[in-house]
């Protein structure tokens, strides 16, 4: 079986999830940890998830904080067979993970490595961006 966690300080996750579902809908069962809206700490939260996953289970993980105490809560279950924990995440390397789930096997490492180099060519100061633009429309 496989998992998806979506894990945010405070609401960011849900909205992930119902960002998602409104693009992608019935692609994957997501599972939300909104950090710090209750009095439950995070490793309680994440514990709680752990007691449902099998040895054969694919959890995908993403958070948005890379030294987050989210993030961090996620860092010990590392050792599971097909975990993954990707962090600083964004609804493009989302949809790029997720659209490109293999129906039979396990997610690739490498499938990730690729998403995430994609989503890091679309990180753009759109200030500069529109500067060059101008400055080409200029040299013609």
């Amino acid at each position: 079986m496989r998992k998806i966690i979506f894990a945010t300080h405070h609401r960011m996750a849900s909205g992930l999830k119902d960002t998602f579902n409104y693009i992608a809908p019935h692609v994957a069962e997501i599972i939300t940890v909104d950090a710090y809206m209750d009095n439950k700490s995070i490793e309680e939260q994440v514990n709680g998830l752990w007691e449902d996953v099998a040895v054969q289970d694919e959890v995908i993980i993403f958070t948005d904080l890379l030294g987050g105490s989210v993030n961090q809560a996620f860092v010990k279950y590392l050792a599971h067979p097909h975990t993954h924990l990707i962090t600083g995440v964004n609804l493009p390397v989302i949809l790029t993970i997720l659209l490109s789930l293999p129906k039979e096997d396990y997610l690739a490492p490498e499938a990730i490595r690729n998403a995430l180099t994609d989503a890091k060519t679309q990180l753009i100061y759109v200030n500069d961006y529109l500067t060059a633009q101008a400055q080409d429309e200029d040299d013609e």
